[in-house]
């Protein structure tokens, strides 16, 4: 007995397009030029020429008269239509394509918070498998939070909780271990150290030891441009995130005679020590008694020496960074102090970001882990937007998809508006000097979406977002198909009106409902607008925690201008 085909299957809507150029010529196969017209007309790859046709054939046809003819089957056809020709992502862009020869500072750089956590910042673990995941995805900072340790080892863990306590050696061979096996350009170690002088002696004898030539120790001979190096100039290297000691100054006592004497950087204030304390208030009871202060780290010479191009320093204001900050200095700040800079002064924000790095992380009360929408702190151009990388959800799948650019090498170049010293930006505001996009979504049809355990065929409808700034950001909805996860069919337009789309991101997710107001997550998928294929495009689905759902996808058309 045949097997019932489906009204609205993938293969029948290909077959549509196809019979729709062969069918007006009286052709049964698609000569080099037909399948030229189609590019030009439906993909608008407008730089297509015959030659590239002929090759798609050559590619994609298995037929041998075909072949000779220079023409495609409909078969060949089909299998080009679901090849990664034809995905939504720019293929092009699976490759490293920009120019890794600005300074840092130029860059959106995937970094993490809390690296060494699987779990939650109360009772959580830390493991080094988490520092290989991050890297295994191009985590390109990662943070390590060193607290004094028995038998003179330092420990990685969350301070003043339960979660488990790493080796920090241990913690530096993982990370010298797999730092390049997917990118070659630099990590940054970002240190939270709360050790004392004698056990940060020991770090930096592990970081050097371990580490070895990977390890950056003293400043570059050469530089391609700017003041801090490029990725291409850091490649295969490692640099420290720490404060820094001041350089010695040369003093005369009363003797006349002269004397040197340093000056303490670890006396600032440190952000991420009121996040301690908030995360210690949430774990146990505050105990009867005067409030203790807790004492100030006293910085080792030697580990501050190894802290070249990436000197922590405290923010104190945008006008004081313009006047005294040094290139080489970069700040940290929780997430709810940079939203309040940025909702105030996104201006001033825009252009500091333009000379210094600075990072922006979670806020301490966060102890379930859960992530801020980094999106709001990249439209200031913020570079080290670092997440609970452990933690699914909306904020991972837009970092995935951010650094899915640029072949997933870990560093986005920024686009221009950010980068502008002639114009002032605001993300804040709405841009309505910009010519605007206008960005037509077809979402057509799915395939093969994955049912749940229960084995009852999904109500799939879809969702498209726009991820960007405020005033581009929103999302629509196709209506929802009834009882069908092989082959659902919407063919629903959807237009959006976008600002600046060089900031935005795509995401498409297909959700199951599962009551009135209710609805389950089936599966994602999202990119920058700047990768997104013209067309009839299919686009991969993935699922909660990243991983390939294939053969689960939707087949789109896409059109903007």
């Amino acid at each position: 007995m045949k097997k019932h085909k489906t009204p609205f299957s993938r293969r029948v809507e290909i077959q549509d397009l196809y019979q729709s150029y062969t069918g007006t010529s009286g052709q049964t196969t698609m000569p080099a030029c037909i399948l030229l017209r189609f590019l030009h007309k439906e993909q608008m790859e407008l730089s297509a020429n015959e030659e590239m046709a002929e090759s798609l054939i050559d590619r994609y046809e298995i037929e041998e008269t075909a072949r000779k003819s220079r023409s495609m089957t409909f078969e060949g056809f089909f299998r080009y239509m679901e090849s990664k020709d034809c995905c939504v992502f720019n293929q092009a862009h699976t490759l490293v394509y920009q120019d890794m020869d600005q300074p840092l500072t130029s860059y959106f750089i995937s970094s993490s918070h809390n690296t060494y956590l699987t779990g939650d910042q109360l009772v959580g673990k830390s493991h080094l498998d988490a520092y290989v995941c991050a890297l295994r995805k191009c985590c390109r900072c990662l943070e390590i939070d060193c607290w004094d340790g028995p038998d003179m080892e330092p420990v990685v863990y969350h301070g003043y909780t339960l979660t488990t306590k790493i080796l920090f050696k241990d913690v530096i061979t993982t990370v010298e271990q797999h730092a390049f096996e997917m990118s070659v350009y630099p990590v940054i170690l970002s240190l939270e150290n709360h050790c004392s002088q004698e056990q940060q002696e020991i770090m930096a004898q592990y970081l050097i030891s371990i580490l070895g030539d990977k390890l950056l120790r003293t400043p570059l001979d050469r530089q391609t441009t700017g003041n801090l190096p490029s990725p291409n100039d850091l490649k295969y290297k490692i640099l420290i995130k720490n404060k820094k000691l001041k350089p010695q100054i040369k003093t005369e006592d009363a003797a006349g005679t002269e004397a040197e004497e340093s000056v303490d950087e670890s006396q600032d204030d440190d952000e991420e020590d009121e996040d301690y304390q908030n995360t210690a208030k949430c774990c146990s009871p505050r105990k009867a008694g005067p409030k203790k202060k807790e004492e100030k780290v006293m910085l080792s010479k030697a580990l501050s020496d190894l802290v070249v191009y990436t000197r922590s320093v405290k923010f104190i204001s945008f006008s004081y960074a313009r006047h005294c900050q040094n290139y080489d200095e970069n700040t940290s700040m929780a997430e709810k102090k940079a939203h309040k800079l940025a909702k105030a002064t996104g201006a001033d924000f825009v252009r500091h970001n333009q000379n210094f790095l600075s990072r922006i992380y979670p806020a301490g009360s966060r102890t379930s882990s859960s992530n801020y929408n980094p999106q709001e702190f990249w439209n200031i151009g913020s570079q080290l937007v670092a997440l609970n990388f452990q933690s699914l959800g909306l904020p991972m799948d837009l970092n995935d998809g951010r650094f899915q650019d640029n072949g997933g090498c870990g560093y986005v170049l920024k686009p221009a508006v950010l980068m502008s010293s002639q114009k002032s930006f605001d993300p804040s505001c709405n841009q309505h000097s910009l010519k605007h996009t206008h960005l037509l979504l077809k979402v057509i049809s799915g395939s093969n979406l994955p049912v749940p355990s229960s084995g009852k065929a999904l109500d799939p409808f879809v969702t498209v977002g726009i991820n960007g700034l405020p005033s581009d950001s929103c999302k629509k909805s196709t209506h929802t198909v009834k009882n069908n996860s092989l082959s659902p069919h919407w063919d629903v337009n959807m237009n959006f009106i976008i600002s600046v789309p060089e900031l935005c991101l795509i995401r498409f997710c297909v959700r199951d409902q599962t009551g009135l107001l209710s609805s389950e997550f089936v599966g994602q998928y999202t990119l920058p607008f700047t990768s997104l294929q013209k067309g009839y495009r299919w686009v991969p689905l993935r699922s909660r925690d990243g991983c390939s759902l294939d053969p689960a996808s939707l087949f789109v058309f896409v059109w903007y201008s």
